[in-house]
């Protein structure tokens, strides 16, 4: 099988003149090579596409795979993470993760938020501020937590991020949005424990894999997993294995996430971040469907080294989950250059 490798190369972005914070969600080179080497010996042919435009312009030259792994972020907009799954469904190309409706939708995290608390999952009270002309309207007391609408990798994300007066809130959301150019989101904060839930998997077949309590150490930002605490996560954040069978509290977050996983309709594998309340009841927080994957650093691989599933485990299940999903077979024949259409001129549609 020929598998296409999607991505954002952080070093590409930066030698064009995006900053560090613009590329915070992209990948380094070390994370493309881990993916690459680990497919080829799973036995696929691998082939590096890289961002969207690389996409189509190789999809408009006739090339084809049989399976494209993405993790591509995109750069701009609401859908950006949307692009590289709409393209490739266009051409009726199988690809890891999940489509564009779920991307569009779950990098909203108000929106995200409306579906969660519409299905009855437990999620932190929430407005979403895009206008600060006037003062903001919140129907609950301090503190809050506010963040960009529509960002990861903990982008936006400071001890300043809760707020704990009411008249601190319109100018703290200002600096926001005038930085981020998007609207914020405002939470009641939430300063219980924080976990991570690491899910593979589609629809009735998904399953929590484990999850990591996130402890932040004495010299990190305190009672936030900021940007900063995430990009130096090797000083300043310990990850702790946690059990479900021992912990009542793990055993309801991995439920909710689990729940709030198959709502979304989010497919093969990502993570979702539960933070429990004053009495210590667990909360969603947010989803990362195209989750980090590199194998040392981010947090789902982080979860399967503490459970002891090598990295080669990991990514097998992720495109196991796929081709059953899809359809296919590492033994299908390497995809033809010809656009197979349906009678009519129009692509058939896999997704």
């Amino acid at each position: 099988m020929k598998v296409g490798l999607t991505y954002d190369l952080r070093e590409e972005y930066l030698a064009m003149g995006y900053n560090e914070d613009e590329t915070a969600e992209f990948d380094r080179g070390g994370t493309i090579d881990a993916i690459e080497q680990t497919l080829q010996a799973l036995g696929y042919k691998t082939d590096r596409i890289g961002h969207a435009k690389n996409l189509a312009r190789r999809l408009v030259l006739g090339e084809r795979w049989d399976m494209v792994f993405n993790i591509a972020e995109g750069l701009r907009g609401y859908g950006r993470e949307a692009l590289v799954p709409a393209l490739l469904d266009a051409y009726d190309i199988p690809y890891t993760f999940s489509d564009p409706l779920v991307l569009s939708l779950t990098l909203h995290k108000g929106m995200t938020k409306r579906v969660i608390r519409d299905a009855g999952i437990p999620t932190a009270d929430f407005v979403v501020v895009d206008d600060i002309k006037h003062e903001i309207v919140v129907p609950f007391n301090p503190p809050y937590f506010i963040k960009p609408v529509a960002e990861g990798t903990g982008k936006g994300v400071t001890p300043a991020s809760i707020i704990r007066r009411r008249q601190d809130l319109n100018p703290r959301c200002a600096e926001l949005i005038d930085t981020y150019r998007q609207p914020v989101l405002v939470e009641r904060f939430l300063p219980g424990r924080e976990f991570t839930v690491g899910l593979i998997g589609t629809g009735s077949e998904a399953v929590a894999l484990g999850t990591i309590e996130v402890h932040l150490l004495a010299d990190a930002e305190p009672e936030v997993y900021s940007y900063q605490n995430k990009e130096n996560c090797e000083e300043l954040v310990q990850y702790r294995l946690v059990n479900a069978v021992e912990d009542a509290v793990v055993r309801d977050a991995e439920a909710i996430a689990l729940d709030a996983w198959r709502t979304l309709g989010c497919r093969d594998a990502g993570r979702i971040d539960i933070r429990c309340d004053n009495d210590g009841n667990p909360h969603f927080i947010e989803v990362n469907p195209l989750a980090g994957i590199h194998p040392e650093h981010s947090d789902l691989p982080i979860i399967c080294n503490h459970l002891g599933i090598p990295y080669r485990e990991l990514i097998k299940k992720i495109m196991v989950s796929a081709e059953k999903r899809m359809g296919v077979s590492q033994e299908a024949p390497a995809a033809s250059a010809a656009f197979s259409e349906k009678p009519g001129g129009l692509p058939s549609n896999r997704v």
